[in-house]
C-alpha cells in the first residue's frame, strides 16, 4: 500500500486486544506488511510457502489470516472499508437495494468430496460462490457451497445473514433461477422484495440486463485475481475470506 493508502486504512483496522486492556501481547509485525503480504497472496495465486521474503514469515502471514478469518474481523474489515466508499461517493453508508447470484468454479484437489459437488447446468465439478452485492457492486455477503447446492436453497440462508447485517435492505434484484416459494418467503420472513429480472424470449445473442449486469461485473472482477479463478482453500470458510480480501 502507499502512504495514502495506509493513512485511509489504519482507523479502519480492528483494535488488537492487548490495546483494549485484555491482555496478551503486541503482535511481533506491522499490520501494514501483514495486509500487503496477504494481497499479495490472493492477487498472484501463489502458495503459502512460497510467499517472497520480503514479507514476514509465510506462517506468521497464515496465522494472520487465520486469525481474521476465524474472527469474522476480515468482514468486519471490509464492511467498514465499504461504508467509507458509499459515503464518499454519496450514498448511505448503509445499502438499500442490492442484487444475488451465484458464480460455479472449479475446484482443486485439495479439496475434498464432503464440500464439492457437480453443478450439471454449468458442468463444474467444484464449488459455488452465493454473494449478494449492493447497487455500486460492492460486497454485502458470500456463502461458499457445494457446486450442486441450489440457488434457492442457499439463499435462503445468505438472504437471512444478510438482512439481520442491513437492516435498511428492501429490495434485491435475481435472476429467474430464484423465482418460487423463495419470493414469498423473503418477504414474509425478511421483510425484503425478491425483484425477478427475467431475460425477454424474443432477443438474441447478448443483452445487458437491468441490474443483473452489476453482480456480473463483480464475477468478473474476481477473475482478476489469480487466487479465485480456481477454488484451492481446503475450507468453505478460507474460500469466503479470500472473496472478501479480493
Amino acid at each position: 500500500m502507499s502512504d495514502a493508502e495506509w493513512a485511509a486504512v489504519l482507523p479502519l483496522l480492528p483494535v488488537p486486544g492487548w490495546m483494549r486492556g485484555r491482555g496478551g501481547q503486541p503482535e511481533a509485525y506491522c499490520h501494514r506488511a501483514m495486509l500487503d503480504a496477504i494481497r499479495y497472496l490472493v492477487d498472484n495465486g501463489i502458495k503459502w510457502r512460497a510467499m517472497p521474503t520480503d514479507f514476514p514469515p509465510w506462517d506468521r502471514v497464515y496465522a494472520f489470516f487465520r486469525r481474521w478469518r476465524d474472527h469474522d474481523l476480515v468482514r468486519e474489515f471490509h464492511d467498514r472499508l465499504r461504508g467509507q466508499v458509499r459515503i464518499r461517493l454519496g450514498r448511505g453508508a448503509e445499502p438499500t437495494a442490492g442484487v444475488i447470484d451465484s458464480q460455479s468454479v472449479k475446484a482443486d484437489a485439495v479439496v475434498g468430496a464432503d464440500s464439492r459437488g457437480f453443478d450439471g447446468g454449468k458442468l463444474v465439478n467444484g464449488r459455488k460462490r452465493h454473494v449478494v452485492v449492493d447497487t455500486l457492486g460492492l460486497l454485502l455477503g458470500v456463502m461458499v457451497t457445494r457446486a450442486d447446492v441450489g440457488d434457492r436453497a442457499a439463499a435462503h440462508v445468505l438472504l437471512g445473514q444478510v438482512a439481520a447485517a442491513h437492516h435498511l435492505l428492501a429490495l434485491v434484484w435475481a435472476d429467474g433461477g430464484y423465482t418460487g416459494p423463495l419470493i414469498e418467503h423473503c418477504l414474509a420472513a425478511f421483510a425484503l422484495v425478491l425483484a425477478i429480472v427475467k431475460r425477454s424470449d424474443d432477443v438474441k445473442g447478448f443483452v445487458v440486463l437491468p441490474k443483473r449486469w452489476i453482480i456480473e461485473r463483480f464475477f468478473a472482477h474476481l477473475m482478476r485475481t489469480r487466487r479465485l479463478v480456481r477454488d484451492v482453500e481446503r475450507r468453505t470458510a478460507s474460500a469466503e475470506a479470500m472473496i472478501y480480501w479480493s
